[in-house]
């Protein structure tokens, strides 16, 4: 039995005009918990579509345990035992759990017809793995919530029984105590001598499930090591290449007029509940919340986008009669979605279109857009914020998702609006492109702007605000001050622990 199950050696793929994988050797063991990290860009997705036999290698070999082999199809990969759970979303909404749990393996009966029974029964053991034994087997994938869609595609990769389990930010929509369940699950299954490799840019998650890292940076393979052996600092400095400085800043009080920005009463039935809050001019103030606490669903009530049942918004004194997202855009609210690629960017635009496309009126003489005009408004925030493109020209889908998530703030803020409202500004974005956006944030406050951020990430929401509300089952249960806000405290307040904090 060979040493590694599964191990590439030299490995090349290269694209035109760019060369993703740059002599790559990489290799995970049986029983082996793998962390696979780098910056966005630096390889990492190339590398597991070349191992899941979607990408062919331009050179170097692949080896399954001990043995050269080509995986020409992700089906060969798949047969050969090496299951991949994408950061996408691969399921059917309109097909059961059951039925996207086993696709095209249904069990049959002796007339090709698919015995219902036994699936539903093979389903119901494969999401007791999870918890989730209380929801039916045939309840349609659509019904269920992102976090719960996500698990379900979890499972679909481990009912093909692998020898390697590649998971690419698994954890991305999962709540704490999903992520706890895929972590034992994923003991369970290092156990069984599975080999697994992970992905993540929470490096917290790497050192409590990971045994070993690989490092990858522009395509090359910069480092192997032992999780225990290492800090984050080394980590951090062998993915961007350079040291980088404390990720968050010291808070200082906001003396302005507290009431600026404020939201009084505001409800929506099944969503959130008497709901009221205030921001001062150029404060950052942060939500916390469990996923389902109302903080998104708040927010799109703010702006317009869906209608609330009662409640006010106020800037300046003055209450803002905002029905729609236009009007909040008028009024000068802003609000950075938490899914940048199905309702944040124009994905099949280039990167000039999106930036001034909260202000196309600018540019738009008699109907037609000056691109002169435009190319030097967008040079400016392309530089200033650092996004990295060949051209304006380039589309945003061919981006990495922390060029996205930059585009997208680059977008608001080039409107200049008065209050931001951005709902998880780091999500899928690696750690230079959080420091990135963080200082953008500082910055935009500093100017005078007052900020709103929804994070499910309890370190972010910590590090980046003036002041922090929590919110759970739709109404705001506390509010906190930087000094006050401890991770015990908020979480106390989260999973609804009384003394902890000022009530609201």
């Amino acid at each position: 039995m060979n040493e590694f199950i599964l191990q590439t050696k030299d490995l090349v793929k290269i694209f035109p005009g760019t060369i993703a994988l740059n002599h790559v050797s990489f290799s995970v063991k049986r029983g082996e918990i793998r962390a696979l990290l780098g910056e966005n860009g630096a390889g990492k997705s190339t590398l597991i579509l070349t191992l899941g036999g979607v990408h062919q290698p331009t050179s170097g070999d692949i080896f399954f345990d001990g043995e050269k082999i080509e995986f020409h199809s992700p089906l060969a990969a798949k047969e050969k035992g090496i299951s991949i759970v994408h950061q996408e979303l691969s399921l059917l909404p309109d097909m059961s759990i059951a039925e996207n749990i086993f696709a095209n393996r249904q069990p049959v009966g002796r007339l090709g017809f698919v015995n219902d029974k036994e699936l539903d029964a093979e389903a119901s053991k494969m999401l007791k793995l999870f918890n989730m034994e209380d929801i039916k087997p045939s309840t349609l994938v659509k019904y269920l919530s992102i976090a719960k869609q996500q698990a379900i595609e979890i499972l679909k990769a481990l009912s093909d029984d692998p020898q390697v389990l590649i998971l690419d930010e698994p954890t991305s929509s999962l709540t704490n105590v999903e992520k706890e369940l895929l972590f034992d699950n994923l003991r369970i299954l290092k156990e069984k001598n599975i080999a697994i490799v992970y992905i993540s840019h929470h490096l917290n998650e790497v050192f409590e499930i990971a045994d070993t890292m690989t490092i990858l940076r522009d395509g090359h393979n910069v480092c192997d090591a032992v999780v225990k052996d290492v800090d984050e600092n080394f980590i951090v400095s062998n993915m961007v290449g350079r040291k980088i400085e404390s990720t968050f800043w010291d808070k200082e009080t906001k003396q302005a007029e507290s009431e600026y920005f404020s939201v009084k009463g505001f409800s929506r039935k099944g969503s959130y509940n008497d709901v009221s809050f205030h921001v001062k001019k150029g404060e950052i103030v942060g939500f916390a919340g469990l996923i389902g606490s109302g903080r998104t669903e708040m927010a799109r009530g703010i702006t317009g986008i869906d209608k609330k049942d009662d409640g006010a918004v106020f800037l300046e004194g003055k209450e803002l009669p905002i029905t729609s997202p236009s009007d909040a855009m008028d009024f000068g609210l802003g609000y950075v979605t938490e899914d940048r690629k199905k309702t944040g960017l124009f994905l099949g635009f280039s990167v000039r279109e999106n930036i001034i496309s909260n202000k196309l009126k600018r540019f738009t003489h008699r109907g037609f857009v000056n691109d002169n005009e435009a190319a030097a408004f967008s040079t400016q925030f392309i530089e200033d914020f650092g996004i990295k493109v060949k051209s304006q020209a380039d589309l945003v889908s061919s981006l990495s998702g922390g060029n996205q998530q930059k585009t997208m703030l680059a977008a608001w803020l080039s409107s200049k609006p008065k209050v931001l409202i951005i709902d998880e500004p780091t999500r899928g974005v690696d750690v230079g492109a959080k420091r990135d956006i963080y200082n953008i944030l500082k910055e935009t406050a500093e100017g005078g702007t007052s900020i709103i951020v929804i994070s499910s990430e309890l370190i972010e929401v910590l590090g980046v605000s003036d002041r922090i509300y929590v919110m759970r089952q739709g109404q705001i249960v506390g509010e906190l001050t930087s000094e006050e806000a401890t991770e015990e405290s908020v979480i106390a307040l989260m999973a609804g622990i009384t003394g902890t904090g000022k009530e609201a």
